[in-house]
């Protein structure tokens, strides 16, 4: 059950409405997250301008920012956003294989270098301290510009809020992510956990 409701239609004011109406036709579902969000509309109006700012077009590309978003989210615990991304690789026509072995991205030949880069600094900027070091951070440099590190820093940072709001709220999984996560993510150990809980 939701540790938080959501807010009901009948709660919605008009700029809430629009945003959950956008994050549903961006994603294809109803993200239990930003209804519950729209209980304090301030705070979902600026999560929203986060989003549309960070996954608006620029200098890196969707498939990209999706896997940073995922291994971010691994790295932090989120099962939620775990299968948000997945689902929305899936959803952009990112290879099943693929995704799958993003886990596995330091040795997945399905990877390239600068890929490698990227995931590893969002694995380790995600971890509480942060453990990005000057190595870590130079490699990256070796593969993106300032303006690039600061498109996946942001990626990295919108997660970090996104991670710890659905992961101790436990925010139950809507339909579709969960059904394709449940099927397609087996070989990598995710679970839904308590992210599977019966709405009410």
């Amino acid at each position: 059950m939701y540790r938080l409701p959501p807010a009901s239609p009948e709660e919605l004011t008009a700029e809430a409405r629009a945003a959950i109406e956008f994050a549903r036709d961006s994603m294809g579902f109803t993200p239990n997250d930003a209804l519950i969000m729209a209980r304090w509309p301030a705070l979902l109006q600026a999560v929203l301008g986060l989003v549309r700012t960070i996954y608006a077009p620029g200098t890196v590309d969707m498939e990209l920012k999706r896997l940073v978003g995922l291994i971010a989210s691994s790295a932090a615990g989120c099962r939620y956003c775990m299968a948000h991304n997945a689902y929305g690789l899936a959803q952009d026509g990112v290879a099943r294989e693929r995704i799958e072995a993003a886990w596995e991205f330091e040795t997945s030949e399905l990877f390239t270098a600068a890929e490698r880069a990227a995931l590893r600094y969002a694995q380790l900027a995600s971890q509480s301290p942060a453990a990005v070091g000057d190595a870590e951070f130079a490699e990256l440099g070796r593969h993106f510009d300032q303006q690039q590190i600061l498109e996946l820093t942001a990626v990295i940072a919108l997660f970090g809020f996104l991670n710890r709001w659905n992961a101790a709220l436990a925010v139950p999984l809507e339909d579709a992510p969960l059904n394709w996560a449940q099927q397609a993510l087996q070989g990598t150990g995710w679970t839904a956990g308590p992210h599977a809980a019966v709405r009410r």
